[in-house]
């Protein structure tokens, strides 16, 4: 399983973004997913997590209400739409999937909320 990230950037306090996972290779295999992020000089935290139907999510306390995470199994992509962005969550955000009990990461890409 390959996952690659797309969509970070720069925004101004209060805008939005939208993180997509694309997901390549036995996708068929994969269950869970999830996003996370690590900002500098801090460990790696658990922002969203989904189950491989999408019908069960769960966020951090720290982005619920302002984060949701889905995810088009069609397309092999998982979203994650940031909305009301703070400073504190700018970070490196990191997507990964557990297929077959190994779990797989993606690259990363930067989010920068400016204030």
């Amino acid at each position: 399983v390959q996952l690659v990230e797309s969509g970070g950037g720069l925004v101004q306090a209060g805008g939005s973004l939208r993180l997509s996972c694309a997901a390549s290779g036995s996708t068929f295999s994969i269950n869970i997913m999830g996003w996370y992020r690590q900002a500098p000089g801090k460990q790696r935290e658990l922002v969203a997590v989904i189950t491989s139907g999408g019908g069960r999510t769960n966020y951090a306390d720290s982005v619920k209400d302002r984060f949701t995470i889905s995810r088009d199994n069609a397309k092999n992509t998982m979203y994650l739409q940031m909305n009301s962005l703070k400073p504190e969550d700018t970070a490196v955000y990191y997507c990964n999937a557990w297929a077959r009990g190994d779990l797989y990461w993606g690259q990363g890409t930067q989010v920068t909320v400016s204030s």
